[in-house]
């Protein structure tokens, strides 16, 4: 096999995988943080990426590099920390994506941690379902104009057709597992 048969090989996967995981190219781009223009490249075998991109891109698509190469294994059931892929943003709050690959599947579930002061999961209204349970601190949950506090050892479910978000207005962060249906992370 020659270069740009392996170019295009792993272009063709690294689209599979985006696909599966119901992810368009700008939001592989910001998870990667590289380029649409260059994930599109790379899905049409127009650029062979570095190997530290290579890695990094299939553990931001949810599998693990002797998966990547080999379509004939069985799904995973059990996940880890090392199956993880954890997005932090500039506040130091962070969205641990738990199941990779969730995307494919009917619900998604992330672990997050919101800083003092932070929001995160801002989303405008959509359709399916949204579930959380708090595990230490506290939250705001905010659904459109009405604000719910949730507190540690608490749960939320709500139908996602209005605008959401979360907050920690408290001084200690704040963790808690949050479950969209269908995925929208």
């Amino acid at each position: 096999m020659d270069a740009d048969q392996i170019n295009r090989t792993i272009g063709k996967r690294i689209r599979e995988l985006r696909n599966m995981n119901g992810l368009t190219q700008q939001e592989l781009a910001d998870r990667t943080e590289l380029t649409k223009g260059y994930i599109s490249q790379l899905e049409n075998g127009l650029v062979a990426p570095s190997m530290v991109t290579l890695l990094d891109l299939i553990e931001c698509l949810g599998t693990t590099p002797s998966r990547f190469f080999d379509e004939d294994r069985p799904d995973q059931v059990v996940f880890s920390e090392e199956d993880f892929f954890e997005k932090i943003d500039e506040g130091g709050s962070s969205i641990q994506w738990i199941v990779p690959m969730a995307q494919k599947y009917r619900m998604e579930p992330l672990l997050v941690v919101i800083q003092p002061g932070r929001r995160i999961l801002v989303q405008e209204a959509h359709e399916g379902e949204e579930f959380g349970f708090v595990l230490s601190g506290s939250v705001q949950l905010h659904l459109d104009e009405k604000q719910f506090t949730v507190r540690s050892g608490e749960s939320f479910y709500f139908a996602a057709d209005r605008g959401h978000y979360i907050e920690n207005v408290t001084e200690e962060p704040a963790r808690l597992i949050w479950v969209s249906s269908p995925p929208t992370f």
